[in-house]
């Protein structure tokens, strides 16, 4: 098996946050949201280094923004004990801009991770900011996808597409 081509047997998914929502200047705007703890020691080693992908569908008037900055915490179990911020927190930054006349936009956003210096837990902390005035809307949610045990598989997917039999 090729692993360099075979990145989905290296890697896999840790739910952050659920459903999420935020209106311009109302209810989740430019709120923090503090994600799941996840434990980065598995019965299959420790995880080495993760990517934090954010997906999210906004409706924005034109030329308004959405932005997210994010951090990461981490904690010497999962029920948050001594959290703390680990590394540097990314600014928030715009990954969203409407388009004329307004309209809905969606995408990705996507924050590597070096988790050699994490303690067991970590989570995230993800603060989403729309520029308008009560009118814009965003939906977003948020996963972690890790790397890096020493055992492979580390894959928990339900199926594979397109390898030979």
């Amino acid at each position: 098996m090729n692993l360099i081509r075979d990145g989905g047997f290296r890697c896999r998914s840790a739910r952050v946050t659920g459903n999420n929502t935020a209106t311009a200047g109302g209810s989740g705007d430019n709120t923090a949201v503090n994600g799941a703890w996840i434990d980065r020691v598995t019965s299959l080693g420790t995880v080495k280094s993760a990517k934090l992908v954010i997906n999210y569908t906004t409706t924005l008037a034109a030329a308004e923004t959405l932005k997210f900055g994010a951090k990461i915490q981490d904690a010497t179990d999962t029920s948050g004990t001594g959290v703390a911020d680990f590394g540097s927190a990314i600014a928030s930054t715009v990954v969203a801009t409407g388009p004329g006349g307004g309209g809905t936009v969606t995408g990705t956003v996507e924050i590597d991770v070096n988790l050699d210096a994490a303690r067991q837990a970590i989570r995230a902390v993800i603060t989403p900011d729309l520029s308008a005035s009560g009118t814009d809307t965003a939906a977003w949610s948020a996963t972690l996808i890790l790397f890096g045990p020493n055992a492979q598989p580390f894959s928990q997917a339900i199926g594979r597409v397109g390898y030979p039999t």
